[in-house]
């Protein structure tokens, strides 16, 4: 088969199964495998050169490890250091040796049982990444930890790979100090390239950047991956490798954000070729003759993380709820156990029967992440519509009582908190409560919704009931809530959108802000002063834009419902607001 008709079955396969998958919240990872699968000789066997494709579709790999590299900033690094370099490496540490013991007992030898251990201890991190952004879960604190996590594996991965060459010496030739005469070598040449790559790399591009060509800059960076590829694999190390410290190097470049548009797209075709190619290698005949290995197989892999993972979250001092989505979201293998198999039976350090098993297992721990998730889900929503223990405020009398202590109401507490002024703040997500509590801020779980709670906090007694909340449902109902039962409160109201805060204003409530207006009106007046105006007239264009924006959002209130009549009354308000400017600048030119 010509190498365009093979092009065409690769394209055509992915464009049709792996939208499907990403529609169905299955990841794009698992759509490419499918895809693999299908297309695969164990499939409808349309390509049959598997390892010949596996091998150019490394080079995906490569370019990932270029990017990873790109985004570890010694600063953004240091940040998190403590979360990743502790939980992180306790989880891949811990979660190895668990797997290395069970291998010692299968009768692997030590090196292979640890080099299998620390394979399955990695998750999917496209895979979990995708599934928690696009549950809204990264900011959470389950995600935010899992995003620690999967970092360091990510960084744990370079070191692994560049390993691989050296045991292949050890474990097929059994030449140990040959082995280590190599890892010197290897520690010297790195040494060399991080203190002489840095100055050398930022001299090419500023030369290249200088042409103002930008397909010479995209072939530069091109060049400069796999130029440190080829070098650190002359070696004996590993390409991964070399396109990470190229990564590294100029991560705190200001080439950083254009390399990494430039690299994205062929990293992304590459990779998915990986993911397809991994697909078209899983002999789907071993589910027939050992299902019964394989899904036991899986499950081991899925409870002995998910163990781990539960025991470091509380540890970390999360609660149940959050430990168990921590467990759940990073449990599965991941796309780098598909690299060092690859890697593995290249140079010879596992064979087939064991690699085939093992890629059909991590596919499946794969499969089930999605549904465990949804059971968990449903489990939790049940439990939580059968019982919820909110606090009780007992003996609480303050002025003033903010509900929803997020990034929003959290604001409004800080100040209270500076000026001495105390206040009862409400919120109904007990991980933001907990992440609250540790900081000393005084914090009651509750649903500020509920009239128990609000009687329990004497809102009777206050004077001011900060709705803070973010949902929108949810600061609606508590609007209607307080306003019917304690109309003597004054309500000042935190508003999402417009819709918002016209849905608030039918609820009698006058003080409203929008939550970025102000905010974005800032930012205007920078960019305003930043391009050069002066200061006069940039005061008087914030000001005179921010009232006509309120008088037309007081003036538009009753058309809210009709989209076509708002749609043009905005057309209208926008040309009214150029006249009025262009009335304001001729004026001054008469002045002047």
């Amino acid at each position: 088969m010509s190498l365009v008709n093979e092009a065409i079955i690769f394209l055509l396969a992915a464009v049709i199964v792996v939208p499907i998958f990403k529609y169905l919240g299955l990841g794009t990872v698992l759509g490419y495998l499918t895809a693999g699968m299908i297309i695969g000789p164990y499939g409808l066997n349309l390509i049959t050169d598997v390892n010949d494709i596996l091998h150019f579709a490394e080079l995906g790999v490569v370019l990932l490890l270029f990017i990873i590299g790109l985004e570890l900033q010694p600063s953004r690094l240091w940040a998190l250091r403590h979360s990743i370099f502790l939980w992180g490496a306790l989880q891949v540490i811990i979660t190895t040796i668990l797997f290395a013991i069970i291998g010692l007992s299968l009768g692997y030898s030590l090196t292979l049982s640890i080099l299998l251990g620390f394979t399955l201890s990695l998750s999917s991190t496209a895979f979990a990444l995708q599934m928690l952004a696009e549950r809204n879960e990264l900011t959470r604190r389950h995600g935010r930890s899992a995003f620690t996590i999967l970092l360091f594996q990510d960084i744990a991965v370079v070191p692994a790979l560049a390993i691989l060459p050296l045991l292949s010496t050890t474990i097929i030739n059994n030449d140990a100090d040959g082995s280590l005469t190599d890892v010197l070598i290897g520690i010297v040449i790195i040494i060399f390239i991080l203190f002489a790559g840095r100055i050398l790399l930022r001299y090419f591009l500023q030369m290249v950047a200088g042409t103002e060509i930008r397909e010479i800059l995209t072939g530069s960076a091109l060049l400069i991956v796999m130029g440190m590829a080829i070098i650190i694999d002359h070696v004996g190390l590993s390409m991964a490798l070399g396109a990470f410290l190229a990564g590294v190097l100029l991560a705190d470049s200001e080439y950083r954000h254009q390399l990494e548009t430039d690299i994205e797209p062929f990293k992304g075709l590459l990779l998915g070729l990986f993911f397809i190619a991994v697909g078209m290698s899983v002999n789907l005949t071993l589910l027939g003759s050992k299902f019964v290995t394989i899904l036991l197989l899986s499950i081991s892999i899925i409870t002995i993380k998910g163990l781990v993972l539960f025991f470091l979250a509380r540890l970390q001092g999360m609660n149940n709820s959050s430990a168990r989505q921590l467990s759940f979201s990073i449990s599965q293998g991941g796309e780098f156990a598909f690299v060092i198999f690859a890697t593995a039976l290249t140079l010879g350090i596992l064979d087939t029967k064991i690699i085939d098993t093992l890629i059909v297992a991590v596919t499946i721990t794969m499969i089930f992440t999605p549904i465990i998730i949804m059971l968990n889900d449903f489990l939790c929503n049940r439990k939580k519509e059968s019982k919820q223990n909110y606090d009780t405020p007992k003996n609480v009398y303050n002025e003033v009582i903010i509900a929803g202590f997020g990034r929003f109401g959290q604001i409004t507490g800080r100040l209270l908190t500076a000026k001495k002024i105390p206040f009862t703040a409400l919120e109904k997500d007990p991980d933001q409560v907990n992440f609250v509590r540790k900081f000393g801020n005084k914090i009651f779980y509750g649903d500020a919704s509920r009239l128990d709670l609000l009687h329990a906090a004497n809102t009777d007694k206050a004077s001011v009931f900060v709705l803070a909340i973010d949902d929108m449902e949810e600061s609606l109902k508590t609007a209607r809530i307080v306003r019917e039962n304690f109309p003597h409160l004054k309500i000042i109201a935190r508003a999402r959108n417009r819709q918002h805060f016209y849905q608030l204003m039918d609820l009698g409530i006058t003080h409203i802000r929008r939550e970025t207006f102000f905010s974005a009106l800032e930012l205007a007046k920078l960019v305003l002063t930043g391009i050069g105006l002066p200061g006069s007239e940039v005061n008087k264009s914030i000001i005179r834009f921010r009232d006509h924006d309120i008088q037309r959002l007081y003036d538009h209130r009753q058309y809210n419902t009709d989209e076509e009549l708002m749609i043009n009354m905005t057309k209208s308000a926008a040309r009214e607001l150029e006249e009025l400017f262009e009335s304001d600048r001729q004026n001054e030119d008469q002045d002047k």
